[in-house]
């Protein structure tokens, strides 16, 4: 296929859309806003934490839930899910998936939601605190029990 169908738009175009409705936060103001009691959620993959790290405090909710977990009005939603004024920041490993995934909790009705510029990646480089990525034998684990899930 050469060109895109009618209607259609590149995942550049997506995510520059998505952006344009956040006020997204850097490193340190998100670390600020999680002493004040907002909610850091992180989006990453088991076998990336594993690898990665994490944050300390950092609620973890993979995306393929995440609007589940979130929506005020969902039967499955969080029980720390108090209403639409909620503010949650998501985190992914580079701040590209967090993007799109606080542009969708925006569209539930989470005004307040955004992302962290750089995500866990600029957030570990701003010395900010973290949790040890996994021995090798846990990371491995942690690959081997993803793939059973699929």
């Amino acid at each position: 296929m050469t060109g895109l169908p009618p209607g259609a738009r590149t995942i550049s175009e997506v995510l520059a859309a998505a952006r344009e409705r956040l006020v997204r936060v850097r490193p340190r103001q998100a670390f600020s806003e999680l002493a004040d009691g907002a909610t850091i959620v992180d989006i990453r993959p088991a076998a990336q934490r594993a690898a990665e790290g994490g944050v300390p405090g950092a609620i973890v909710v993979e995306r393929n839930v995440l609007e589940w977990r979130f929506d005020p009005a969902s039967d499955t939603r969080l029980a720390s899910v108090t209403g639409y004024g909620d503010r949650v920041i998501v985190m992914c490993s580079e701040g590209y998936t967090s993007s799109l995934a606080a542009a969708a909790l925006q569209d539930l009705g989470l005004s307040r939601a955004t992302d962290i510029a750089g995500g866990f990646q600029a957030w570990a480089a701003c010395g900010l605190p973290v949790t040890a990525p996994a021995t090798p034998l846990q990371t491995a684990t942690a690959l081997i029990q993803e793939s059973c899930q699929r």
